[in-house]
């Protein structure tokens, strides 16, 4: 019987060596369907559509001279492959590229999309591949900083006195006429599943429906504030929360979290297909 392999496993929270020649076998997925379960979500009949946006900064191989090459590489991993890869397996995998040699920037392309899809899709009965974008020197003073757009929740003077998720806090105008928004916090920490290290995001909600009660959101998105999950279930576990207790006719729920060990990991999750933001970083990003 195959055993799943679980984020206690995983170079998380362990003494690592830092390997500096190309290995992909440091990558180690994680299966999303344990976390899943506790939702009551079905492989085949997931609520949502959308994509884990991941950005690494710290990017850098040699060239077949010896000298060293840098980039800014956007990955795009759709919600639907049925693995994470484990943050810190990803920067040691990263981190193999440091010193080995390539020919080009798209023979390094070539070995990221070519792991990454290995390992997102590992298990799957068909294979499908990720989005890898390679971002230039030349261009990175072009790229923009952009808040999450929205109503800020934030400015709303509430009591708060939860600190692990609480669903029963989220309600919603039944008896009124559909109304359509957009709300956002910078309210948003998390822990790490493993380490219990702290993950700070913003968190950006737009919905057609019932009323969402902006005071009983905020203080909702805050209980988040001690609970031990990676950025991905999280998202997964507010989408879950809100369809099911504000009930609205669309949803999109989409946090941008601070980058740890030079990755930023930035989950969407939306109720009807729609195209994906463009990866743009916040300040605190």
């Amino acid at each position: 019987m195959t055993v799943s392999p679980s984020p206690e496993h995983s170079p998380l929270g362990q003494r690592s060596a830092y390997i500096d020649q190309y290995d992909p076998t440091l990558l180690f997925p994680l299966p999303r369907q344990a976390k899943r379960d506790e939702l009551g979500l079905q492989p085949d009949k997931l609520p949502f559509f959308g994509a884990d946006l991941w950005t690494a900064y710290e990017v850098s191989w040699l060239n077949l001279r010896g000298k060293p090459q840098v980039a800014l590489v956007s990955f795009t991993i759709p919600c639907e492959t049925p693995n994470i890869v484990e943050s810190k397996s990803f920067k040691l995998y990263l981190n193999s590229f440091n010193n080995s040699r390539f020919g080009s920037v798209d023979e390094v392309r070539a070995k990221l999309l070519a792991d990454i899809s290995e390992a997102v899709w590992r298990g799957a009965p068909y294979q499908a591949s990720v989005g890898v974008q390679m971002i230039d020197p030349e261009v990175f003073d072009t790229l923009p900083l952009q808040e999450l757009d929205g109503l800020n929740l934030d400015r709303l003077d509430i009591d708060c006195e939860h600190y692990q998720p609480q669903p029963q806090l989220l309600r919603a105008a039944f008896d009124e006429a559909p109304i359509t928004e957009t709300l956002s916090s910078r309210l948003l920490k998390s822990n790490c599943l493993v380490t219990g290290q702290p993950d700070w995001g913003s968190v950006r909600i737009s919905y057609t429906g019932p009323a969402i009660d902006q005071e009983r959101l905020l203080q909702y998105i805050v209980s988040f504030r001690n609970h031990n999950e990676f950025h991905e279930q999280c998202v997964e576990r507010m989408f879950v929360d809100i369809w099911k207790h504000c009930k609205p006719i669309r949803l999109t729920v989409y946090a941008r979290y601070t980058r740890r060990g030079g990755l930023d990991i930035n989950p969407l999750r939306t109720s009807q297909p729609m195209a994906l933001p463009a990866n743009i970083r916040t300040a605190r990003q």
